[in-house]
């Protein structure tokens, strides 16, 4: 997927819209777009010790006790007496960082840690380091990098995806102009996508505003459906519609 941003997508854009035009990218939540860079901030692949089979990482950052930003490499340097140009490991990170503690476990033998816990081993505790925190997947930060806009959104959650219905209108045309073979898909996808019209795509916007809406008020799932559907037959004038031009401001 990054490669077809930074090779395909994002220069076709560029090309037909120029240089004065910031694209904003909604990604939907799937495997393929989780993907992370070699040296991302993680801690999933980190050992507890420094050296071994484990990635050399980019360099971090932390807040000192004066308030202050730090930077931390996370690879030793070149000259280091015992471990040259190797990967620190969660440990030495923490010391640095003034949050390690005796008898500190890697990773606890749960399958998950308490979702309540802050620092009940080493993993638990750098992941909840803002750096760590703030790691975005490989395709946000190629999207970031070309200088354009990315929305990522949410795991779990179809009714605040409209790419999937636009997806499901595009499979609907393939399916009812299908001939059976590769060619035809291939002649039929372009058609396909022009068969959605811009004003459906802006509908299912306005939808997806409304659940965002509803789960804010505090509402389940349940609940928020019905005040979504509620809102839909509703013709009263409300605080909470979008107005077109406010949807074309996506555009």
């Amino acid at each position: 997927m990054s490669f077809k941003l930074k090779d395909k997508i994002i220069p076709e854009f560029e090309r037909l819209h120029g240089p004065d035009y910031q694209a904003l990218i909604m990604v939907d939540n799937s495997q393929g777009h989780g993907i992370y860079a070699p040296d991302a901030l993680l801690t999933r692949d980190m050992n507890f010790n420094p050296a071994g089979s484990q990635p050399k990482l980019r360099d971090g950052w932390f807040i000192n006790g004066l308030g202050e930003r730090v930077v931390q490499h996370m690879v030793f340097p070149a000259d280091h007496a015992t471990f040259p140009n190797k990967p620190k490991g969660m440990k030495h990170i923490l010391i640095e960082r003034g949050l390690f503690r005796t008898k500190l476990k890697m990773q606890c033998k749960k399958p998950n840690c308490d979702p309540d816990a802050t620092d009940c081993c080493a993993k638990r505790i750098i992941d909840l380091q803002p750096d760590f925190k703030e790691q975005k997947s490989l395709v946000h930060e190629t999207i970031e990098a070309a200088g354009h806009l990315c929305i990522m959104l949410p795991k779990y959650h179809c009714e605040l995806n409209f790419i999937k219905f636009f997806w499901g209108a595009m499979k609907r045309y393939l399916r009812e102009h299908c001939d059976y073979t590769y060619s035809g898909l291939q002649k039929n996808i372009p058609d396909a996508m022009a068969s959605v019209d811009v004003l459906t795509i802006r509908k299912w916007e306005h939808r997806m505003i409304r659940w965002m809406s509803a789960y804010r008020d505090g509402n389940g799932t349940k609940e928020a459906q019905i005040q979504v559907k509620k809102f839909g037959s509703s013709k009263q004038t409300s605080h909470r519609r979008v107005p077109e031009t406010v949807a074309c401001a996506f555009d």
